[in-house]
């Protein structure tokens, strides 16, 4: 008998002892209604508090490389952009020099000198087909042609073509050619750079060289279409004087 009320005591507190926050969450999991809203309403210092503890870790790991690579960052940015400025100068400066060298090119070709090819055998055997030349422009601008010049000049027929002759006769001379042996005034051409089996036995004058013309022959004269056929050449289609053969470089060579 004594001992019921203490069962009912303890019965009581056991009916009376609050529910954990285990219970209640999973008295509000399957209570009906909407599991979002009764989340929310969850009591301080369950899941809500372990979570954001979670999540402000996970933050702090995000952040970790960040931090330490953010000084590296601001080291690399000044080098990098250095580099660029200095790549960006040096681009400038071959631009220039670029722009220079064709501008000098240009004037030099069009005032001073000129670089041209042989085509053909005409000049044989002193230049011969796809010799480099060095064409001195500047020469005739101060001095008349002179007999014995290699010259490049216009095709007095057709003057978009150039040719690569030898100056025989100037303006004022009687030129002749007996059997292939030419005559200036009277007098015998040395042409020793012809070699025999180049010379030719035609027959050609005797003419006197009219004032501003002149008359070419190739060295080749059995393979050399020239004055002898198309007639004498006017100054003003005397392009310049062959200064330099430069290729091939074995061969290369100075003409005074």
């Amino acid at each position: 008998m004594g001992n019921q009320p203490i069962k009912s005591v303890e019965s009581n507190k056991e009916t009376s002892k609050p529910r954990s926050s285990s219970e209640e969450i999973a008295k509000a999991q399957h209570s009906p209604g909407s599991s979002e809203a009764q989340t929310s309403t969850l009591p301080a210092g369950s899941n809500t508090k372990t979570e954001n503890v979670s999540s402000c870790s996970s933050d702090q790991t995000r952040q970790t490389p960040i931090k330490t690579s953010a000084p590296r960052n601001k080291n690399l940015t000044p080098i990098l952009r250095t580099s660029l400025i200095r790549i960006g100068e040096e681009l400038i400066i071959w631009l220039k020099t670029l722009a220079s060298a064709a501008v000098y090119a240009t004037l030099i070709v069009t005032f001073g000198f000129q670089v041209a090819r042989v085509e053909g055998q005409s000049m044989a055997p002193t230049l011969i087909n796809q010799d480099r030349l060095i064409v001195n422009k500047l020469v005739y601008r101060f001095s008349a042609p002179r007999r014995g010049d290699v010259a490049m000049l216009y095709y007095p027929v057709n003057p978009e073509k150039s040719f690569v002759k030898r100056i025989i006769g100037e303006e004022g001379d009687r030129v002749r050619i007996v059997d292939g042996r030419v005559y200036v005034n009277d007098i015998p051409l040395l042409d020793d750079y012809v070699p025999d089996e180049f010379r030719s036995h035609d027959i050609w004058g005797p003419q006197i060289i009219p004032e501003g013309y002149y008359f070419v022959m190739g060295d080749h004269r059995n393979n050399s279409s020239d004055s002898r056929h198309w007639g004498m050449v006017p100054k003003k289609y005397i392009i310049g004087k062959v200064q330099i053969r430069w290729w091939p470089i074995a061969k290369a060579r100075f003409f005074s």
